[in-house]
């Protein structure tokens, strides 16, 4: 008796072949309608012509915008450190018996129109690193059962043991990230009335929504070891310390600013600004720099000339093209093939 395998045969009694071939389909074989232009001279010289007639107005827009944002900006990590300091400029940041507050005058060139936003600026800062975009955990910041979760902090993870505490304990937030926290402050004022300058909602709604728990709290952070940054209100849970959300979305250049606060009132030109800053942060064992940026925004956003520029940049060079091309084509012209010969547009009947 024949197994079922060697009975299954075709008409003529042999075995059918096994084939990896797939079914037939006007998908697979590319046999679908499809757009198949032919790029005439013509047309290639109106689509370079379309494209310059429409880039360059936009550019000259988005730049015109752009110039339209009135910005302040001031470099201080030279001048916030004493001159007899100037060359153990780290010793003197790393010190807590030091005074690090210093002040400075600054005129408003132009008026400002709440609200002016309050940056800090830094340069040489490499957010970007991978090691240090991994230093955190995400299931840490996003969850209070996962506390004890301080993978990937090391070697901000845990408090290390000693005759206070005999057991490890679990850092949160956990990670280089956090413990690098920016941790210099700014008090601005005009004419001794200091100006409010608001902190809430500066960071993402989604990142205080989904990536910060509203019910986990700071532990341990910065008390024990070297002090890195900012220190953080164990009271308050991470979803509403907004200056932490936005230092941990981590900038993907080395010179990057981040928002610190608005200022909801107008700046009038003229205006005399003084500017009290406590210079906290350790940039001068890297060689960074530190500047405050007060600026407006329009319909773009922050002042950014590098779109406007691109724009003109595209759109002028496609005018270059397409009056080359013109040239060449009055001064060498060449004829044209028949489309009928294309493959595409031959009569299949005729082929067989």
């Amino acid at each position: 008796m024949s197994s079922p395998k060697s009975s299954s045969s075709g008409k003529d009694g042999s075995a059918k072949k096994n084939s990896k071939m797939p079914a037939y389909s006007r998908f697979s074989q590319q046999e679908l309608p499809a757009w198949k232009p032919i790029l005439t001279p013509g047309l290639v010289i109106a689509t370079f012509t379309v494209v310059g007639i429409i880039f360059i107005p936009l550019g000259l827009i988005t730049l015109f915008a752009s110039e339209r944002v009135v910005e302040i900006d001031y470099r201080y990590d030279e001048d916030c450190v004493p001159q007899k300091n100037s060359k153990e400029a780290v010793v003197y940041i790393q010190s807590t018996d030091t005074n690090k507050t210093c002040s400075k005058k600054l005129i408003v060139q132009q008026q400002m129109k709440s609200p002016v936003y309050v940056y800090y600026q830094l340069d040489n800062f490499y957010q970007n690193h991978r090691r240090y975009v991994k230093s955190r955990n995400d299931h840490q910041l996003r969850s209070k059962s996962a506390e004890l979760d301080t993978g990937n902090c090391d070697p901000e993870s845990v408090t290390p043991a000693d005759n206070t505490n005999k057991s490890q304990l679990p850092i949160v937030p956990c990670g280089l990230i956090a413990w690098s926290m920016f941790n210099d402050t700014y008090r601005l004022s005009i004419k001794n009335k200091d100006l409010v300058i608001n902190k809430k909602n500066i960071a993402w709604s989604s990142d205080k929504s989904t990536k910060f728990g509203k019910d986990v709290y700071p532990k341990n952070f910065q008390s024990h070891g070297l002090i890195g940054g900012a220190k953080l209100n164990n009271s308050i849970p991470l979803s509403e310390q907004e200056d932490l959300i936005v230092w941990m979305r981590t900038a993907a250049l080395p010179t990057f600013r981040k928002l610190y606060g608005k200022i909801e009132s107008d700046l009038e030109a003229n205006d005399e600004l003084e500017v009290t800053i406590q210079n906290n942060y350790n940039t001068y064992s890297f060689g960074g720099t530190k500047k405050l940026v007060l600026s407006t925004t329009t319909w773009i956003g922050g002042k950014n000339d590098f779109l406007g520029m691109a724009y003109i940049t595209v759109g002028g060079l496609s005018l270059a093209i397409a009056v080359a091309f013109i040239l060449l084509y009055v001064i060498k012209p060449r004829p044209l093939g028949d489309p009928s010969c294309l493959s595409w547009n031959r009569n299949p009947l005729l082929l067989k």
